[in-house]
C-alpha cells in the first residue's frame, strides 16, 4: 500500500506542487527571453505592458491547464480506470516537457506558453484521479493516512521545485529551460513502477463487474489473510449501487441523496482556495525584508514555508485516522483565524517597534503549519470518503473544478486586494475561515473508521430530514 501510494503521488500530486513552484526562480531569465526573442523578431523592443502580459499570460496558463484537466480527470477515470488515467497522463507531461525545454534553442516563447498549458492539464488529471485511487485501495482504517500522500506529496513537489530552483542548481540563467522541462522526471518514474501495481479494486468489481480482478487485487494490497473483510464491504456497496452507472457532474446537483454531501465540497473546496494562503506567500518576502533578511538570502528563508507545509502534510498523515477528519480541520481553521488577527495587528504596527516583525515572521509559519494539518490535508481526503462509487468521480470533477477556478480568480484579483485593503484583507480571510469551521461543526460528521456506505446514511439524515 505504502510502496502504490508513492508511485501514485510522483506523477499524480506532485507535478502540481512542483509545477506551481519552479515558475518563481526563472522569473527574471523568462522575462529576459521574451525581450531578446521579440527584439530578434520584429526588430523593435518588448512594450513593458505587453512584457507583463505575456508574463502573466505564462504564469497563469498553468491553473487554466488545470481547469481543463481537473473537467477531463473523472470521465479519464471512468473509462481508462484510476490506474490507466494516471499513466496516460504522463504521456501529456512528457509533452508538455519537451515543448519548455524546445522554446528557448527555438527562439519561440509560445512553447513556453502551451507547455504551461499541457503541464497544466496533466496536474488537474493528477488532482483528480490520484485520491480517487488512493482512498479505494485503502482499507478504511488507514484510509484517511494514505490518503494524506495526496497532500505529502503535493507540498514534497513544492518544497522539491523551491531547492531545484535555486540559482545553484537550476534556477540560474543558463539552465532554466532545464528546470522547466525536468517535470518529465516524475512522469517517466510513474510509468516506471505504477505498471507493478493493480488497478484499484472496487473500480474492477462496482464499475467492471470483474470479481475474479478484484480479489487478486486485494490480496496484493490487504495480504491473503486480511483482504475478504474488504471484498465484503466492496461487495455490500456494489449492492447498494445495484448496477447504477457512473453519474456525470450535472447529475449531482439534482440529486437530493447528495446534496449536503456536495454543499460540503463547494464550501471546503473554494474555502480551501480563499483562506489566505495565497496572501501569506504574497506577503512572506515583504516580512522578510522588513525583518533584516537580505533579498540574496530570502529564497533560502523560503525553503522554510515549503519545509513547513511538508512537516504538517506528514504529520497531519500520522494524527488523521487517531484524532479524526472533524477536530483536525475545525482545529485548522479556528488557529488561522486567530494568526489573520495577529498577523493584521504586527503588520498594522510593523515599523512601531524593532521586534514586530519578528511576529510577523512567527505568524506566517504558524499560520502555514495550521493550513496544513488542517484544511491543506483533509479536503481532499473527506471529498473522497463523502461519496460511494457512483457519485465519486464527478464528485472530484466538480471540486476540482472549483479549485482551480477559485485559484486562477484569486490569482488575478488578489494584487487588486491587497493593493485595496493592504494588511487589512486578513481581516476577510479571519471572516472566511471562521465561517467554515462553523460549517464543518454544523454540517459535516466524523468520517474515522467508517464505510462509505455508513458515511452515506450519516448525511441521510441531512439530505431527507431525520424522519
Amino acid at each position: 500500500l505504502f510502496l502504490a501510494v508513492c508511485a501514485v503521488g510522483i506523477g499524480g500530486t506532485f507535478q502540481y506542487g512542483y509545477n506551481v513552484s519552479i515558475i518563481n526562480a526563472p522569473t527574471q531569465h523568462i522575462h529576459k527571453f521574451l525581450n531578446e526573442t521579440w527584439t530578434s523578431r520584429y526588430h523593435k523592443e518588448l512594450n513593458p505592458d505587453l512584457l507583463t502580459f505575456l508574463w502573466s499570460v505564462i504564469a497563469s496558463i498553468f491553473s487554466l491547464g488545470g481547469l481543463c484537466g481537473a473537467l477531463m480527470g473523472g470521465s479519464m477515470a471512468i473509462r481508462l480506470g484510476r490506474k490507466g488515467a494516471l499513466l496516460m497522463n504522463n504521456i501529456i507531461a512528457i509533452l508538455a516537457s519537451i515543448l519548455m525545454g524546445l522554446s528557448y534553442p527555438t527562439g519561440l516563447f509560445e512553447l513556453l506558453i502551451a507547455g504551461r498549458f499541457l503541464i497544466g492539464i496533466n496536474s488537474g488529471i493528477g488532482f483528480c484521479v490520484q485520491p480517487l485511487y488512493i482512498g479505494e485501495i485503502a482499507p478504511k482504517h488507514l484510509r484517511g493516512a494514505l490518503a494524506m500522500g495526496t497532500s505529502i506529496f503535493l507540498t514534497g513537489g513544492i518544497l522539491t521545485g523551491q531547492i531545484i530552483g535555486l540559482r545553484e542548481l537550476l534556477g540560474g540563467e543558463k539552465h532554466w529551460p532545464l528546470l522547466l522541462s525536468s517535470s518529465c522526471f516524475p512522469a517517466f518514474a510513474q510509468l516506471l513502477f505504477l505498471p507493478w501495481f493493480p488497478e484499484s479494486p472496487r473500480y474492477l468489481l462496482i464499475d467492471r463487474g470483474d470479481e475474479l480482478s478484484c480479489a487478486k487485487a486485494l490480496k496484493r494490497f490487504h495480504g491473503s489473510s486480511e483482504y475478504r473483510r474488504e471484498m465484503e464491504d466492496i461487495q455490500r456497496e456494489s449492492s447498494a449501487l445495484d448496477g447504477e452507472k457512473p453519474k456525470k457532474p450535472w447529475q449531482l446537483f439534482t440529486d437530493r441523496s447528495v446534496r449536503w454531501q456536495l454543499i460540503t465540497v463547494i464550501v471546503m473546496t473554494v474555502g480551501q482556495q480563499l483562506s489566505g494562503i495565497n496572501a501569506i506567500y504574497f506577503y512572506a518576502t515583504y516580512i522578510f525584508e522588513a525583518a533584516g533578511i537580505s533579498s540574496e538570502k530570502i529564497p533560502y528563508v523560503t525553503l522554510g514555508t515549503g519545509a513547513c507545509e511538508c512537516l504538517t502534510a506528514l504529520s497531519c498523515g500520522l494524527l488523521i485516522d487517531y484524532v479524526g477528519r472533524r477536530y483536525l480541520i475545525i482545529g485548522g481553521y479556528l488557529l488561522m483565524t486567530l494568526w489573520c488577527t495577529v498577523l493584521t495587528f504586527s503588520l498594522t504596527y510593523q515599523n512601531l517597534y524593532s521586534w514586530v516583525p519578528y511576529v510577523s515572521m512567527m505568524s506566517i509559519f504558524a499560520f502555514i503549519l495550521s493550513f496544513g494539518l488542517g484544511p491543506g490535508g483533509i479536503t481532499n481526503t473527506l471529498i473522497a470518503e463523502l461519496f460511494v462509487q457512483s457519485s465519486r468521480p464527478a464528485a472530484y470533477m466538480i471540486g476540482g473544478t472549483l479549485s482551480w477556478s477559485s485559484f486562477f480568480t484569486i490569482g488575478m484579483l488578489f494584487p487588486f486586494i491587497v493593493n485595496g485593503l493592504k494588511q487589512y484583507c486578513f481581516l476577510v480571510f479571519l471572516l472566511e475561515c471562521s465561517f467554515v469551521a462553523a460549517f464543518i461543526f454544523l454540517v459535516i460528521p466524523e468520517t474515522k473508521n467508517k464505510s462509505f456506505l455508513e458515511i452515506k446514511k450519516e448525511f441521510h439524515k441531512l439530505n431527507f430530514g431525520r424522519n
